[in-house]
């Protein structure tokens, strides 16, 4: 079976995009909950989270997706509770995701907290081969279109403190099936499990200045491990920037404002480091974060 979708397709092979098959993004720091579930609450205040990505500018049928998340403590109880619904976009396959995010929190010292987290959903996939142009126009795999409800458990561990966190996550325990365009040439393949970890630190630099590290190590089995590493500093609890580094894949400047108490304004910029980067504009996020009851939070923000 073969979908050919010209500079798409050689930058997909090049890229590899055969291991990342769930949506991927560069301000993931500022929405964890997005790769680990554990982390619904734990701001102890509530968070809107609206955030959208274009990759590969001026490439027909590259990935787009959009996400809007939702997350809040549950009183005092320790348990928490978050929603997400993502859309996401590739050639011929689009996606949609929701998911139900719970944790429970448990105090473990005066500064550490480990939360457990659960995550229950499903995601509707839709391929439509008339999206794309076949090589081979009598193949009886592309007359029938694809549209299937997929459900989704995942599970993870969360521990932080006021400076700093470490986290491990599956998103999906249950075998499903996703649009691979590379391997299979553009075709529907099996699903293979995912481990995210996380971890990042905040050091106080200054009175006025702050510097968060951060990583996500993502590994898929049978795939090269992927590694983002990233470093954002926070001037005057007001202003961010930063850079960040995809693993043989891209450099991204991230900047920040925030515009009041409760709005944070998020954009980020990827130029990929290879020789594709010749048959695009970039790629780009755009990020809003609205915190509402932030005067319960710490006067000191943990800047994640």
């Amino acid at each position: 079976m073969k979908i050919r979708y010209s500079i798409l397709l050689i930058l997909c092979v090049i890229a590899g995009i055969n291991a990342q098959q769930d949506p991927q993004y560069t301000q993931y720091m500022y929405n964890t909950m997005t790769v680990n579930p554990a982390y619904a609450g734990s701001n102890g205040h509530s968070i809107i989270n609206l955030l959208g990505r274009t990759q590969w500018v001026g490439v027909d049928g590259a990935p787009d997706s959009q996400t809007l998340s939702y997350d809040t403590p549950l009183g005092y109880s320790g348990v928490g509770l978050g929603i997400n619904l993502t859309n996401d976009r590739i050639g011929p396959a689009s996606e949609i995701f929701l998911d139900i995010n719970g944790s429970y929190t448990i105090r473990t010292s005066d500064e550490g907290n480990l939360a457990f987290g659960l995550k229950l959903g499903g995601r509707h996939l839709n391929v439509d081969w008339s999206k794309g142009l076949s090589q081979h126009s009598d193949d009886q795999n592309l007359a029938t279109n694809i549209n299937k409800f997929l459900p989704t458990v995942g599970a993870g561990l969360y521990y932080y403190t006021n400076n700093w966190y470490l986290g491990a996550a599956i998103p999906n325990f249950i075998s499903t099936e996703h649009y691979d365009d590379v391997k299979n040439g553009g075709s529907v393949a099996q699903e293979r499990l995912h481990l995210f970890l996380i971890a990042g630190y905040v050091f106080d630099l200054s009175e006025s200045i702050k510097f968060k590290p951060a990583v996500l190590a993502k590994a898929v089995n049978g795939a090269p491990l992927s590694i983002d590493v990233s470093g954002n500093f926070l001037f005057n609890e007001k202003f961010t920037a930063g850079l960040a580094w995809r693993w043989d894949d891209s450099i991204s400047a991230l900047l920040g404002f925030q515009a009041s108490k409760s709005l944070y304004l998020g954009f980020a910029y990827d130029l990929t480091n290879s020789n594709y980067s010749n048959y695009n504009s970039g790629t780009y996020e755009v990020m809003l974060r609205y915190e509402m009851f932030k005067e319960q939070a710490l006067k000191s923000p943990r800047f994640f």
